[in-house]
């Protein structure tokens, strides 16, 4: 299966340089006032980046070191970015649960 999903090197630099400059126009563009209901999105968008870095990892060679390195920063990064977003939108949804007098 991964065989028939080669990414050559270029292309999987194309793919980290485009999901960087997309999260960041989405982060920017989102007013302040959102940002804690759209955490969530927020989270899934890590997965989504967890995704696409699994996908890089599986398919660049082992001779292609700095995109191996690349595409393992970004699991590890949205492997900590989704874990905490969960933490926290329990929190946050937790403070909204009526507690019993």
């Amino acid at each position: 299966m991964l065989d028939s999903f080669y990414l050559s090197p270029i292309d999987g630099w194309y793919v980290i340089v485009l999901s960087i400059l997309i999260g960041l126009e989405v982060i920017k563009n989102v007013p302040s006032v959102l940002h804690t209901p759209l955490m969530s999105g927020a989270n899934a968008i890590s997965g989504i980046i967890l995704i696409g870095g699994a996908i890089q990892l599986l398919s660049t060679p082992l001779t292609e070191v700095s995109t191996l390195i690349v595409a393992s920063l970004a699991v590890l990064i949205g492997t900590i970015n989704v874990s905490g977003g969960f933490f926290v939108t329990n929190r946050m949804l937790s403070m909204f649960i009526k507690k019993k007098k």
